[in-house]
């Protein structure tokens, strides 16, 4: 697939004062219909291509913990295939992540396909804050599936208002997490928010520190494709990483910039 045959994605879409108001008040907004038909078929080839081709989970679902039962995840395809960047990079996302932060600029820190497979299992609670060495919490991540999709089949799923407290945990996604953010939950009594059905194209946004989870793909036979990009306010520093995952973060997907450094390494490009 030649890059000029696919939409530029560039042009952008404001969205409502309600819709920015209920992402800042709840964590969380849907977005319909970011992609028409035409665009999210010719992304959902791109995307698909990229993602087996760099694939390097062989192991069956019995063979996998709880975390590699949850999905497929391959990183950083904009950095891989020339397809998926026009995709990661597309001003029409970006403009809408700025928007939602309320900034004038906001950059990449990565992509991730997460396939959760037919019978894969459930994505336990956690805060995507915890992985992210940044002295920010204005944060965003676009999750949009790539299929029509149901409730059953591993619908992102959020405990609205939770961003307002924070990083709560010091806590990798893991079975720990799924029970003490579970019962934090509970004791909170945060309303729990789910979308029924999602079609290929839309979207749903939130903030890292949005505690959310997914349960398992019921389907026995379609995958949950879902691409995700994350976003973070231009101006940011790398803060001094608080758990290994962090310190892997910074390596990796800060190109290992030192603690104090703004975040801006060419893995980290503007977009907006």
């Amino acid at each position: 697939m030649n890059t000029t045959n696919l939409p530029t994605l560039q042009e952008t879409i404001d969205l409502s004062p309600a819709e920015i108001n209920d992402f800042k008040e709840k964590g969380h907004v849907l977005t319909p219909r970011l992609l028409n038909k035409t665009e999210v078929a010719a992304y959902r080839a791109a995307v698909n291509a990229a993602t087996y081709a760099h694939n390097t989970e062989k192991r069956s679902l019995a063979e996998r913990d709880t975390y590699g039962k949850a999905f497929l995840q391959i990183m950083n395809l904009w950095q891989v295939d020339a397809n998926v960047r026009q995709f990661i990079l597309a001003r029409r996302f970006a403009k809408i992540a700025a928007n939602l932060l309320g900034v004038d600029h906001v950059r990449i820190y990565h992509d991730q396909a997460l396939y959760k497979e037919p019978q894969g299992g459930h994505t336990p609670w956690h805060q995507d804050q915890y992985y992210w060495p940044l002295d920010t919490l204005n944060t965003v991540t676009l999750w949009m599936p790539l299929v029509d999709i149901s409730e059953e089949m591993g619908m992102l799923t959020f405990a609205s208002g939770s961003h307002k407290e924070g990083v709560i945990e010091n806590i990798a996604i893991s079975d720990q997490s799924e029970q003490l953010l579970h019962q934090y939950i509970q004791k909170q009594g945060y309303p729990i928010h789910r979308a029924i059905t999602m079609q290929a194209g839309d979207a749903t946004w939130h903030y890292g520190s949005t505690l959310h989870h997914a349960p398992g793909n019921q389907s026995t036979t379609t995958t949950r494709e879902v691409m995700t990009v994350i976003y973070f306010a231009d101006g940011a520093q790398v803060t001094e990483p608080i758990n290994p995952h962090q310190e892997n973060d910074r390596k990796t997907w800060l190109a290992g910039l030192p603690v104090g450094a703004l975040a801006n390494s060419h893995l980290n490009p503007i977009v907006y």
